[in-house]
């Protein structure tokens, strides 16, 4: 990362801390990628990201088919819940989104969070089905050059070009869910 993308945001969702659940030191976060905070992003990246929807529902639109999720780590510390992911194309299997989900279980109702923890069923998904009050704040966009581990998980080289967004999800009018969500190439 850029030593002026370091600084601190007003965002709401810090990138460095949500990176951090799974590319902390000793791994760092380069491995993951280097990201740029940006204010805009071209199409359809944009279509994609700019927008305060479930990132469920966008990819599976503009994918035509639903998705899959697949979790590739994830650990519990007290009531924060954390997990690594992608989202794959249930009949072609393409890898369309990973992300990186950090949760406060105390925001959502036992039903709702056993199901996420089941990780059988996309979080926007679970969601949607259990009619939580919600809304998706989108913070910033991100220009991100793709580092070993990102490139391996969407099926790139290292260094492909993709973007992203940070996102929080507020539950019952409480913010409850921060969200790093990038796309894969189209």
């Amino acid at each position: 990362m850029s030593e002026e993308n370091l600084t601190p945001s007003k965002s709401l969702v810090n990138l460095l801390e949500l990176i951090d659940e799974f590319y902390g030191e000793p791994i760092g976060h380069s491995e993951l990628g280097d990201f740029i905070k940006q204010t805009s992003i071209p199409q359809p990246y944009s279509k994609l990201l700019d927008h305060h929807a479930h990132m469920t529902v966008t990819v599976e639109a503009h994918a035509g088919e639903p998705v899959d999720v697949q979790v590739h780590a994830n650990h519990q510390r007290g009531q924060w819940y954390a997990r690594e992911i992608t989202l794959v194309t249930q009949h072609t299997q393409r890898v369309v989104q990973y992300g990186i989900v950090r949760l406060d279980t105390t925001k959502l109702a036992p039903v709702v969070w056993k199901q996420i923890e089941s990780q059988q069923i996309p979080l926007g998904r679970v969601l949607i089905q259990h009619d939580v009050l919600r809304e998706v704040e989108l913070c910033d966009l991100w220009h991100i050059r793709a580092g070993r581990s990102l490139a391996s998980k969407m099926n790139q080289t290292v260094g492909t070009t993709l973007y992203g967004r940070t996102a929080l999800i507020h539950c019952d009018r409480m913010p409850a869910i921060e969200l790093l969500e990038i796309v894969n190439r189209c």
